[in-house]
């Protein structure tokens, strides 16, 4: 299945970039360094882009420790010869790695756009499993019409998992589903619609024209909040909703693999249909959250 290749695959590097620093230091000076280097950047990649939270996010620390540990050991054991060894391949995975590590935090579409809202989720700690600044944090979304600033928000339980186990086929097992979504802006509901069943994960074959949402028409842009719980919305069409008013309930409807909140925003242009107007990135009470960033409670 999908979700242990990514957290097999999480790991594996992990441990590699622990094992390749801890090797480095017995190296020949060139491939020292660059096996350092190399080591360095992984760890880093891993740590912004590995999948933790299919197991627990604290284990992205425990590793983060783990590295600065083995990163210790190579300065104090290291040991310089100079027999010189090929290095150009580690050499162009490092380029690649910074690069990946660079996008993390800019992104590839340029100073966005953005807006303040409200965040919609009230109780716990909530985790972004997809989002950021177009590729590569999210791709997913990038190939999307228009949703290249989307946001994919799971719950985290009190081990730092978005559910009781790796996987789990039953839709309460996430500590996401059924949690209340409140208004994150004023506005009037211009689309409530909530009869389409949730999927037992991980199928998803009903596709996005089948996705319980509620889509909210601010000021100058529109909020469209998706795969809401079967039977759960609060609003219809036409009403005009406070800030903080409940909307309904996380499910797992339409397109899908699990429970989660699926939110974007797009400004208003006329003879333009919402999705196809220009995408806004979100500001949470005053901060941008990215892919695999936590979203705590004292931060909202």
């Amino acid at each position: 299945m999908f979700t242990y290749l990514l957290l097999a695959l999480t790991i594996g590097l992990a441990a590699l970039s622990i094992w390749l620093m801890y090797r480095a230091s017995r190296k020949p000076l060139a491939d020292l360094v660059f096996t350092a280097v190399f080591a360095a950047f992984l760890a880093l990649f891993i740590y912004l882009y590995g999948m933790w939270v299919f197991l627990s996010v604290y284990l992205k620390y425990v590793f983060g420790i783990l590295f600065l540990l083995s990163t210790a050991w190579f300065f104090i054991r290291r040991k310089v010869t100079l027999r010189a060894r090929p290095i150009w391949m580690k050499f162009i995975f490092t380029i690649l790695l910074g690069i990946a590590s660079v996008l993390y935090f800019t992104g590839t579409t340029g100073v966005p756009r953005t807006v303040e809202l409200d965040f919609p989720l009230k109780k716990g700690r909530y985790f972004v499993l997809q989002g950021g600044k177009g590729l590569p944090t999210n791709i997913f979304h990038f190939s999307l019409r228009g949703a290249i600033y989307a946001m994919d928000i799971v719950k985290l339980n009190k081990y730092g998992n978005r559910a009781n186990t790796v996987f789990s086929r039953n839709l309460e097992d996430y500590a996401i589903f059924g949690d209340t979504i409140y208004s994150p802006c004023a506005g009037k509901v211009v689309r409530a619609y909530g009869d389409n069943p949730d999927n037992i994960p991980p199928n998803m074959n009903r596709g996005p024209k089948n996705t319980n949402m509620v889509v909210i028409e601010g000021e100058d842009y529109i909020v469209f909040m998706g795969h809401l719980k079967r039977g759960s919305i609060m609003v219809k069409e036409g009403d005009i909703v406070k800030m903080g008013q409940p909307l309904g309930c996380v499910g797992n409807s339409g397109f899908s693999t699990e429970p989660h909140l699926h939110i974007q925003v797009h400004s208003i242009e006329k003879d333009k249909p919402w999705y196809a107007s220009p995408p806004l990135y979100i500001r949470f009470n005053g901060k941008t959250y990215l892919l695999n960033e936590m979203i705590r409670e004292k931060n909202l």
